[in-house]
């Protein structure tokens, strides 16, 4: 029988072994894994990633783990067990990529920090996923995404009509400041070892790489000494031009005419004078429904969209002419889309079904 083509995925060959539970690291090393990684899941023997428990529930688990860790292997260990260290010990000298997210010193105290094991290997690229860092005053502070924004000063950039921030429509510090920036700085760590022959140790802090996202913000107050207050920035509340509307019938419109062009067009759409203030947009776009909005709109360059629901973005036809949702994840024999990843299709599999890992199923490997 004739072997089976190399896989032609860039991360083929790579060894990953993921200590991670939740969200930032698992979906790190899926991407990983959607490159061509072989991804080793390290979980708690009987209960495994509380992830696994999360609703929706489906028979054998949770879709949101489901989609999280398709492809990859389960290995079911107590670390606090010296034979758990001496049955990691062969995977973590052949290991490529070790991803962790406990708070600083608990990897220590196992015997499985950064410095005991990259003795070992020194090759191990090590990624260390906190929510403030490996040190500083905050190291040891537990927290969950809507602390690390409003930690950030992100949380306090908008407020509802109370003056309250509100509640954020994404988990931004677990994605954009976790599992992407993991991502990213693991890629640059292997070209760096492809230089050196050396791995190093990533600190990757969730709270830290939000600071970006308040780039507007941070350049305002650095450069004038006065940071923006709630709803004044202009992509944060401060201009009529980008802003959500309600309408007629209870539907909202997202409308971002920033530049003047755009701006022009959709005065002249709506009926509006250029110097309209937001109350007087407010106003003018609650007078009629989404279908009329909609009529108005088509084919002129406004920048405004109907706010969908998931339901209706997950049936947008543009998204399925992208194939986003072509790829399958399986979990106890049923098959559900999965998680759309920024990996480029060349960089991926072709569309195809992939099971997510049974708590401990390569337990009985050597």
């Amino acid at each position: 029988m004739a072997n089976p083509p190399p896989d032609p995925r860039p991360l083929a060959g790579l060894f990953v072994l993921d200590f991670s539970t939740l969200l930032p690291g698992p979906l790190a090393t899926l991407l990983l894994a959607e490159a061509g990684a072989e991804v080793m899941k390290i979980e708690r023997p009987g209960s495994g990633d509380d992830m696994r428990h999360f609703p929706p529930h489906i028979p054998g688990g949770s879709a949101v783990f489901a989609m999280l860790n398709r492809g990859k292997r389960s290995l079911a260990l107590d670390l606090k067990t010296p034979e758990a260290i001496d049955r990691l010990r062969p995977k973590l000298a052949r290991a490529d990529v070790l991803v962790e997210q406990f708070r600083p010193g608990v990897m220590d105290r196992l015997g499985l920090g950064y410095e005991a094991v990259s003795a070992l290997n020194p090759r191990l690229i090590y990624c260390s996923i906190t929510g403030y860092g490996q040190h500083g005053p905050r190291a040891q502070q537990d927290g969950h995404d809507l602390n690390y924004m409003a930690d950030s000063g992100l949380l306090g950039l908008v407020a509802g009509a109370d003056g309250a921030p509100v509640l954020p429509p994404a988990l931004l510090a677990d994605i954009g400041g976790g599992a992407y920036p993991a991502m990213i700085n693991i890629l640059l760590a292997l070209q760096a070892r492809a230089r050196t022959g050396r791995g190093c140790h990533l600190d990757v802090s969730m709270h830290d790489n939000l600071l970006p996202f308040a780039f507007a913000a941070l350049a305002e107050g650095f450069a004038s000494g006065g940071f923006p207050a709630p709803n004044t920035l202009l992509t944060h509340g401060g201009t009529p031009r980008y802003q959500i509307y309600r309408m007629a019938d209870g539907r909202f419109l997202a409308a971002a005419p920033l530049e003047d062009r755009f701006w022009r067009a959709f005065c002249d759409a709506a009926g509006l004078p250029e110097t309209a203030t937001t109350d007087d947009v407010a106003a003018r776009i609650a007078a009629h429904d989404s279908a009329e909005w909609s009529r108005r709109f088509a084919g002129r360059d406004v920048c405004c969209s109907l706010v969908a629901s998931p339901e209706e973005a997950a049936a947008d036809p543009h998204f399925a002419a992208r194939g986003l949702f072509a790829h399958r994840v399986g979990a106890a024999g049923r098959a559900l889309p999965a998680l759309p990843v920024p990996v480029d299709p060349q960089f991926r599999a072709a569309p195809g079904l992939r099971e997510s890992p049974a708590l401990g199923e390569a337990d009985a490997e050597g």
